[in-house]
């Protein structure tokens, strides 16, 4: 099977976001830390289930559904950095 480097390059970033909600727990930031945690771990869970779609429509939905998880993420990122 083909190599998904969008499934790599997702899953590799909810590892860096699960990483950065254990640091943003440590420091006592639990409201944009949980947002943080489930928008960027969702990406990747989407793209994965893409892969399993019964239909084109149901993949690029799953694919559209990640891109508006990432979207979100960025949201919670910048929030974060004004904090």
């Amino acid at each position: 099977m083909k190599e998904n480097i969008v499934k790599n390059k997702s899953f590799d970033f909810a590892l860096k976001i699960i990483e950065l909600y254990k640091i943003l727990q440590s420091e006592k930031e639990y409201v944009i830390s949980k947002q943080i945690l489930r928008s960027g771990t969702s990406i990747g869970a989407n793209v994965a289930e893409s892969e399993a779609g019964v239909s084109r429509a149901d993949f690029v939905h799953k694919l559209t559904i990640s891109s508006k998880e990432a979207r979100e993420t960025i949201y919670w990122l910048q929030l974060l950095k004004k904090e």
